[in-house]
């Protein structure tokens, strides 16, 4: 099932972000080979950002090619996709507004546990702007029963 408006989805998306907290992100290699692993970002619905080192192999992926796929999935079998474009934020009061929103969200953590400072040189801010988020679970398959899309508006 298609719906228009990100507020058609907002609240399950909410809930099911919250409770599964950690998602599986895959990135395009240099050789085309898709890489995935798990990462915590947070959201500012639909805008998502993820706190990750600047050197790290998801920064060398992102070089060659912004799209990112986001996969949460949790024990009830409930999921949730994000199909985004991954931008660096180079912005010193974004990733200071982003350092205190980490720990303020309930998806959130502190920030501190893996860099010194917002100011810290390894202290990376990706902000994922979604084209396409999909809501599904293995009850609506067995039930024959469509996911629900959503698709940001064509820029």
């Amino acid at each position: 099932m298609e719906v228009d408006q990100f507020a058609d989805i907002a609240v399950e998306f909410r809930r099911r972000i919250e409770q599964t907290q950690w998602a599986s992100m895959t990135t395009v290699d240099s050789r085309s080979r898709p890489r995935g692993r798990l990462v915590h970002p947070v959201w500012e619905e639909p805008v998502g950002w993820l706190a990750t080192g600047c050197h790290s192999f998801k920064a060398q992926h992102l070089e060659r090619n912004q799209f990112v796929s986001l996969a949460y999935w949790d024990q009830s079998h409930e999921q949730v996709y994000v199909e985004c474009r991954a931008t660096w934020v180079d912005d010193d009061t974004e990733r200071q507004r982003l350092w205190q929103l980490y720990e303020t969200k309930p998806e959130g953590y502190p920030l501190a546990h893996f860099f010194k400072a917002p100011t810290h040189p390894e202290y990376g801010l990706l902000r994922f702007d979604p084209w396409r988020i999909e809501l599904w679970s293995v009850k609506e398959l067995f039930a024959g029963t469509s996911p629900t899309v959503w698709r940001a508006p064509a820029h």
